[in-house]
């Protein structure tokens, strides 16, 4: 397990891993939520740490666990030539107002999954046109990169339109104190891509991302190629160009066609043409919800057996005209099964599930505090992973934010 350098945290139960008290004490939930939001600095120590890339950008390598790792025990410092180190003040608490301001992320360091040319990239630069993107190898790896102070903020895929959840970063949203502060809607576009002068009929395998690939199922049976997964999908475009492999395609988008000369031979290429991914946006610190615009509040809990708990628990939000935008259901990896007396002989066993809610309201909205206090009451389990502004502007495919960065830079 990696060692973790100690972090700013979050005061209270509110946003902890902790069953949160909203009864005993005379602590209401408005005082929850203020003690909550308040920043812890003495155990870092006034200091973080940062890994900044230098070059341009063809040569940016994903950051490893291993060297993160190094950040995290004080280590040796990364490869030279391509990581410098900095050491940079304390930033302020975020604010909504963060996410819209005029710099629109030019100070701001985003990690994403993958390589350059992903659609996570293009997803972080929707959300900070101008900020630095920082890639990395594995989804874990960025979730750790802001806990270390590398980043401050993380863009994550949490579930498509055709491929439905990202299961593994909802399992890491409980694994990791990081805080949801927004959301972005990408529309993608799968393009497949070859070495120049290849041709689709020449292709024999195609390679990418698990999920890129199950969303192009149906096409990709029609050409009848074998389907190999990388890490990710500009990954892909990356192996075909530097092995020279002229028996093989990627899927992955137009922005890592141009950045790896490869030739695009189809887009499209997904099953259905509206193809949407929705990300979260993560950092170390909650944003104080407002009602200045819509927003949307992430929360999971479990439940103990009984008939109609699950109904009663969702029932909360109907009750105050709350929607619900997302339910999803993962088993409890410590307890995975639960054993309860039989009517008649014997035990019967059941899986044992945390239940991930989104619900379109905002914290600062007594109809959202009563809702979750009164969850409360029935939950065994109950944390609010965050409570953020709904993305509710135009869903552009990604190649138009890639524009943006390569026209800013």
């Amino acid at each position: 397990m990696m060692l973790l350098r100690a972090v700013g945290s979050s005061i209270g139960g509110l946003c902890g891993l902790e069953r949160w008290d909203l009864g005993g004490g005379g602590r209401s939930l408005n005082a929850v939520c203020a003690l909550s939001w308040k920043w812890d600095a003495a155990r870092n120590g006034g200091e973080k740490a940062f890994l900044k890339l230098v070059g341009d950008e063809s040569s940016m390598v994903p950051i490893s666990a291993a060297e993160l790792d190094r950040v995290a025990m004080n280590g040796d410092p990364l490869e030279p030539g391509k990581w410098s180190r900095e050491l940079n003040s304390l930033p302020k608490p975020l604010s909504a107002i963060d996410l819209v301001s005029s710099s629109q992320g030019s100070n701001v360091r985003v990690a994403y999954q993958g390589g350059p040319g992903a659609f996570s990239e293009a997803a972080a630069l929707k959300a900070y046109p101008l900020c630095e993107t920082v890639p990395c190898e594995q989804f874990e790896v960025a979730f750790k990169a802001v806990e270390l102070w590398v980043v401050e903020k993380a863009v994550l895929p949490i579930e498509n339109s055709l491929g439905g959840s990202i299961h593994r970063n909802y399992d890491l949203l409980l694994c990791h104190r990081l805080h949801i502060v927004g959301e972005v809607q990408l529309a993608v576009n799968h393009c497949l891509m070859a070495l120049p002068g290849v041709r689709k009929e020449e292709i024999k395998r195609v390679l990418s991302h698990p999920n890129a690939l199950a969303q192009c199922e149906f096409t990709l049976a029609e050409l009848g190629v074998i389907r190999q997964n990388v890490d990710d999908t500009a990954g892909a475009a990356q192996t075909i160009a530097s092995n020279n492999l002229r028996d093989a395609g990627a899927i992955a988008s137009a922005r890592a066609a141009e950045i790896y000369g490869l030739n695009i031979i189809g887009e499209n290429m997904q099953d259905f043409a509206n193809n949407v991914t929705r990300f979260l946006i993560l950092a170390r610190e909650p944003i104080i919800p407002g009602t200045d615009r819509p927003y949307k509040t992430s929360v999971v809990f479990t439940l103990d057996e009984g008939p109609g708990v699950l109904f009663k628990a969702l029932a909360v939000f109907s009750l105050r005209d709350i929607s619900l935008s997302k339910i999803e259901s993962r088993p409890q990896r410590q307890r995975p099964l639960r054993v309860v007396d039989g009517l008649n002989n014997g035990t019967a066993k059941y899986f044992d599930y945390l239940f991930y809610v989104d619900f379109e309201a905002s914290m600062a909205e007594p109809r959202a505090q009563n809702a979750l206090s009164h969850l409360q009451e029935l939950a065994t389990f109950l944390r609010v992973l965050g409570s953020y502004p709904r993305d509710i502007s135009e869903c552009y495919p990604e190649d138009k934010f890639s524009n943006q960065s390569q026209n800013s830079s």
